[in-house]
């Protein structure tokens, strides 16, 4: 007879899944502190109390948080109150061999911290000195520490008395120009009245004054010649400040400078400063002279990449901007200056550029995740010539060559080759007929010609080629804002073979026909990025990327066509398309804790064929599902609507599901299990549909019950992240299709991961580089 028991134990999990924690609980317990020196204890981390009886609950508790991350040193990680780190530390022992399985073990620990290392008296005086910072000028504080079972911790008492508020802030009034324009820059003081005195801010509105007097010429000045005076004895526990000229200030403190000479070295080096900074090669251009004695460079690359001219007040701000647009111009491998005072009140500017190589040569072999959500691997050899023309200009050439493919649960994919080539000029203007732009910034702005040719193969379907030409203008405004507006782009898409495998297809689908179609797309588009999250991971911050692609606009004057009605107009023998799309990509991205953040993304998009087009292009046209979108289902196979595609599910279905309206949800939780392995859980929703009703297509018409035919998946995620690169296999599974009759699109219930047929039908792996979003 079985043990009831253990029949509770098997159908409840909760169960058992707390006797395990209980069981891990206690081998950590005791592994905890079995391993330590014979005379020691391990250290379980600070407990800070704050005794105020005139200070609110919240803010006593705030503030013992604030002491509390103050202490040091840290106690050993945990998770749910188990020093997991630690355990593995301590299971690895001391192992003989360089690689070992105890060697990774202890790899993944931590040494134990033990309370030898704990100075009382130095936490004292610095949960005693933080007080006094922020206002606490009558704080005391005692410590102590607290021993049981060969675990110490420490106990810390404050006592912070009654916090100081500022009372009155006083500039020092003069005449000179120093003090004037310190006056004048008061007004947005970070010391205000009412506020409570804090030494940070103090230092911080020193730091401000200076900032804004560097913007005003004052070379010289630093925070330093600036003494902030506290008179504590007003009563009533409160402050007044006085903000005054430190005495003995150098005179070149009190002047304000102007720009005399510039001169620019664009071919400096260490190896040959002697020779590359003699002034007898100078060429004077406008107030710049350039010392490059074998013209390499055009002067007026300097001139429009300088904020100073001659005669200029010295301004921090331009003196930032110039270093930045120099360095922007990506020609140069190093960008340094110095100023040089002559006379009372002027400065000579110097900038020392070193160059990149000219020419360079690169390949690249590698895995790759494109837009089109395939996965596949492929090499690159790329050319690179800098400052081509001697004006700044970066001419590349790529020739590529690829596989694609994705796998995934019961389908069998298509292998898809592709080799091309692309060539860019960048050229560091606006190249605009009879127009003259120069934009300030930090930024110097982009002409970006392309000329683009690709073969792409789809294993046993097809073949198409396609060429694709534009030009237009990237420039930033900030460091996190970009636009890229292309008033001319063109790509042409013809079909070279089709299999008859393909060809019996379209018997089936007559849908498909629009792949193979010729594509002729002339138009503008305009895209603009909002990213906070470069040069940084993605923890806390938002990213917003938003295109604008409109096609067929100047064609359509020309020649007329009403494709709805049977007229269908061309433009060079080959029929042009008339659309409007709008893209926008929000993501949100917020850390929960040290080791964990959550992701969030949402896709809208609608395309409006007109005049000459029924559906926007196939090439612009929205997909759905795959290892960077919905990963429950394979690229491309969902939608548009409630179409379920003929075939679906079996090996020989062709994914090439497309709609001119899309929407995508993607949510995602994800944690660090043991660097460099993270774990993500996640859910991801969304579809496609048409405009216009299409009746080979039943059910893919947009309508006002589009939240009813989302689909849906969720799933799990591991990553392996080297900072070089992101290696991701996540596993998915649906849980509605919307295919299905409306009352039996959610298929929870039908979850069985036990089933090997289930299994079979609905478990997605993706295999990917980077992360989905």
């Amino acid at each position: 007879m079985k043990n009831p028991a253990q029949n509770n134990m098997k159908n409840n999990p909760f169960i058992l899944f707390f006797l395990l924690s209980a069981l891990m609980a206690g081998i950590s317990s005791c592994s905890n502190t079995k391993y330590l020196p014979g005379n020691e204890a391990l250290y379980t981390g600070a407990d800070v109390s704050v005794v105020a009886p005139e200070m609110s609950k919240k803010k006593r508790k705030a503030l013992a948080k604030e002491l509390e991350t103050l202490t040091r040193p840290r106690p050993n990680s945990s998770i749910f109150g188990l020093r997991v780190k630690l355990w593995f530390w301590n299971i690895g022992g001391e192992p003989k061999r360089k690689i070992s399985v105890r060697k990774l073990i202890k790899k993944m620990g931590e040494p134990p911290v033990l309370a030898s290392e704990v100075s009382i008296e130095k936490n004292t005086s610095i949960l005693q000195n933080y007080q006094e910072n922020n206002g606490y000028f009558r704080a005391h504080t005692i410590g102590d520490t607290v021993l049981k079972n060969k675990r110490v911790k420490a106990v810390y008492t404050a006592y912070p008395g009654a916090q100081y508020i500022i009372n009155k802030v006083s500039f020092q009034q003069d005449s000179s120009a120093l003090l004037k324009n310190i006056n004048r820059v008061s007004r947005r003081s970070l010391l205000k009245k009412g506020q409570p005195f804090n030494l940070q801010t103090v230092k911080d509105e020193r730091d401000r004054i200076d900032a804004r007097l560097k913007q005003r010429g004052f070379y010289y000045f630093n925070p330093e010649n600036l003494l902030i005076d506290v008179d504590s004895s007003v009563g009533n526990s409160q402050v007044n400040l006085y903000v005054r000229l430190k005495p003995g200030t150098p005179d070149e403190a009190k002047r304000i400078y102007r720009i005399n000479d510039i001169v620019v070295y664009p071919n400096y080096s260490l190896n040959t400063a002697g020779q590359d900074t003699s002034r007898k090669y100078g060429q004077q251009y406008s107030d710049y002279l350039v010392i490059d004695s074998s013209r390499f460079y055009k002067p007026t690359l300097f001139a429009q990449a300088m904020q100073f001219s001659k005669g200029d007040v010295y301004n921090r701000g331009e003196h930032n901007t110039s270093l930045n647009r120099l360095i922007s111009l990506g020609i140069f491998k190093f960008v340094k200056n110095r100023f040089e005072a002559v006379g009372d009140s002027l400065l000579n500017t110097y900038y020392y550029l070193t160059p990149l190589p000219k020419k360079s040569l690169r390949i690249e072999l590698g895995g790759n995740t494109k837009s089109n959500n395939l996965t596949g691997s492929q090499a690159v050899v790329g050319f690179t010539n800098r400052n081509t023309f001697r004006g700044g200009e970066i001419l590349s050439v790529n020739a590529t060559g690829g596989l694609e493919v994705q796998y995934s649960g019961q389908f069998k994919g298509y292998n898809t080759y592709r080799i091309g080539g692309e060539a860019n000029l960048d050229i560091p203007r606006f190249l605009i007929p009879f127009i003259y732009l120069n934009p300030r910034g930090g930024f110097v702005p982009k002409t970006n010609v392309q000329l683009a040719y690709e073969v792409l193969s789809k294993q046993q379907l097809y073949t198409l080629n396609s060429f694709r030409g534009a030009f237009g203008y990237i420039w930033k405004e900030t460091r996190t804002k970009e636009h890229r507006l292309y008033p001319v782009s063109i790509q042409y898409v013809q079909p070279v073979k089709v299999s008859q495998l393909y060809m019996d297809s379209l018997q089936n689908d007559p849908t498909l026909q629009k792949i193979i179609d010729k594509q002729f797309i002339l138009g503008l588009t305009y895209n603009y990025l909002f990213n906070q999250m470069i040069g940084r991971a993605p923890d806390n911050g938002f990213y917003f990327n938003g295109l604008i692609d409109l096609s067929g606009n100047i064609a359509g004057l020309i020649k007329k066509g009403r494709v709805m009605k049977g007229d269908t107009a061309r433009l060079f023998g080959s029929a042009f398309s008339q659309y409007a799309k709008i893209e926008t990509d929000f993501r949100y991205y917020r850390k929960l804790s040290p080791n964990s953040s959550w992701a969030n993304r949402i896709i809208i998009g609608a395309g409006f064929p007109y005049g000459n087009s029924s559906e926007i292009p196939f090439i612009k046209q929205f997909f759905i599902g795959g290892n960077n979108s919905l990963r429950a289902f394979r690229s491309r196979s969902i939608g548009p609507g409630t179409y379920l595609a003929k075939g679906f599910g079996s090996t020989g279905f062709i994914p090439d599901q497309s709609g001119d309206i899309k929407l995508e949800l993607n949510t995602e939780l994800r944690f660090n299990i043991v660097k460099p392995v993270y774990g993500a859980v996640f859910v991801d929703a969304g579809n496609i549909w048409l405009r216009n009703d299409n009746p080979n297509k039943p059910g893919s018409t947009f309508s006002k019950d589009f939240l009813k035919e989302l689909a849906a998946g969720a799933g799990l995620g591991l990553r392996i992240d080297i900072s070089l690169l992101v290696l991701r296999l996540d596993v998915a599974f649906p849980i509605r299709k919307p295919f299905l009759p409306e009352a039996e699109r959610w298929v929870i219930d039908q979850i069985d991961f036990g089933n090997s047929e289930w299994r079979k039908q609905n478990l997605v792996f993706n295999l990917a580089i980077g992360y989905p979003f």
